[in-house]
């Protein structure tokens, strides 16, 4: 394998890795905080990208002279379209099967087949996509031989944002100390006074939001329909338990562990054999690390 060509595959398992840990920060907080196992998580992350088409459709229709800059609204519209359709899912529905992990993986993958026909029946069963912004087109090539994609770098640089925000929402603010208490020891979280149920509903709603900002992220690498949650919900749980839930740094970990194995064995291997070799692996791993790859040692 030539230089240019490798360049090119870790270039491509990180535009993967981008993707993989929006979806999966989401999913680890959520699961992390409160035990849920939440199958509707993929199709939070195509409500944000059917946001982000409309808000491209409004853009072009009414306000064509501002589409370039109509992707930094998008994110933003689909982090809080979700993360308030998180918080009402939360205490309308997630909150009263706490505690029954069978019930609410039932229950979630039941909503996600609604959401699935809700989208179907709402913007059609065929694939929708968005105009990319102008100066998103074309690659940058930094050596003879070598082009990254602009579209690509501009996720890679997003995700990096977004996950130095949600670190400092998570160890230098109230709510983070709140959220991390409440992890460690929910009972005696309450015993000091914390709204143990506002914390609930404000984590779900901000890992529904990241699955938002995912779902945007994705219209600038493909085209959506009602199925696109359910292309990385599997891999985006792989991702999670494979890093261990207690600690977000393996999430992010596996993330990357996961995406580049995954890319460099679809180059060597097809895709379909890359992706039993990537679960055969993760088995082999999780058999004699439980707590996953990258779990920090906890007192129980």
């Amino acid at each position: 394998m030539s230089v240019d060509i490798a360049v090119m595959q870790v270039f491509s398992g990180i535009s993967l890795f981008t993707i993989l840990v929006l979806m999966a920060l989401g999913l680890a907080i959520i699961f992390g905080l409160m035990g849920v196992i939440n199958m509707a998580h993929g199709e939070l992350m195509a409500l944000g990208a059917y946001v982000t088409y409309l808000t491209a459709h409004v853009f072009e229709k009414f306000m064509p002279s501002f589409m370039g800059v109509y992707l930094f609204f998008a994110i933003a519209f689909s982090f809080i379209v979700t993360f308030a359709f998180g918080w009402i899912l939360e205490r309308g529905f997630i909150r009263f099967l706490y505690n029954r992990p069978l019930d609410t993986m039932l229950a979630t993958w039941g909503l996600s087949l609604v959401l699935q026909q809700t989208y179907r029946s709402v913007f059609g069963a065929q694939e929708v996509s968005v105009p990319m912004a102008s100066w998103l087109e074309g690659a940058w090539e930094p050596v003879a031989g070598i082009q990254l994609p602009l579209n690509r770098l501009f996720i890679v640089g997003l995700t990096a944002i977004v996950a130095v925000v949600l670190y400092l929402a998570l160890f230098k603010t109230r709510w983070g100390l709140k959220t991390r208490a409440v992890t460690q020891n929910r009972t005696m979280s309450g015993a000091a006074g914390i709204n143990t149920d506002r914390v609930d509903a404000t984590t779900f709603a901000v890992g529904s939001g990241l699955a938002g900002i995912a779902g945007s992220v994705f219209t600038m690498v493909g085209s959506t329909n009602p199925l696109t949650g359910q292309l990385y919900i599997v891999d985006s749980f792989i991702v999670v338990v494979f890093g261990g839930v207690q600690t977000l740094l393996g999430t992010f970990l596996s993330a990357l562990v996961i995406s580049q194995a995954q890319t460099t064995l679809e180059f060597i291997l097809s895709g379909s054999m890359a992706k039993v070799t990537i679960l055969l692996l993760v088995v082999a791993v999780l058999y004699f690390r439980p707590n996953g790859l990258f779990s920090s040692k906890i007192r129980q």
